[in-house]
Parts: structure tokens; sequence; C-alpha cells
């Protein structure tokens, strides 16, 4: 049999600084250009924006496009510190 050991750690899969977009990646996009932003917001984003909207106790819009509603909950989380990483809260 022989020995598959080896000295260098394995791939875990998840993200480390080096596998990380930079600022410079397209992997995030303004949602005013994307193609589908003029649609109804979906199920999750609506469901996401009515948690937000109570914790944040503000009116939420049940009548949101999708790029309107991603700028929402972005607007949200700032508020309430909700899905932002510890270093980025307020």
């Amino acid at each position: 049999m022989q020995d598959n050991t080896n000295d260098q750690p394995r791939d875990s899969g998840e993200n480390t600084e080096e596998s990380k977009p930079t600022n410079g990646s397209n992997t995030v996009k303004d949602p005013d250009n994307w193609v589908t932003g003029d649609e109804p917001m979906t199920g999750a984003q609506r469901s996401y924006l009515q948690t937000l909207s109570d914790e944040a106790k503000e009116p939420m819009d049940e009548n949101l496009t999708k790029a309107q509603a991603s700028k929402r909950i972005e607007e949200l989380q700032q508020k309430t510190g909700r899905g932002l990483n510890r270093e980025q809260k307020p």
C-alpha cells in the first residue's frame, strides 16, 4: 500500500484571501446594469426585505423591481448591521 500523506494542507474549498475577487472583479454588478433589473423583485428578496424592514422599523415597498430591492436591501443592511462583516458594521 502506498502512503498518500502529504505535508501540504488539503484545499478545503473555502475562500481565502488569495481566492477572493479583487475590487476590479466584474462578479459584482451594479443593479442598474442588470438585464433583469426591471423585473419584479424575487420572493427571496421580498422575504429578506420584509425582515430587514421590520428590524429597521421602516415601511416596506411591495412594488420594487429586482434592482430597486437589491439597493434597498443594502441600505437596510447598513442601518441594521445585518448581513455585514464585523469590519463593515457601523
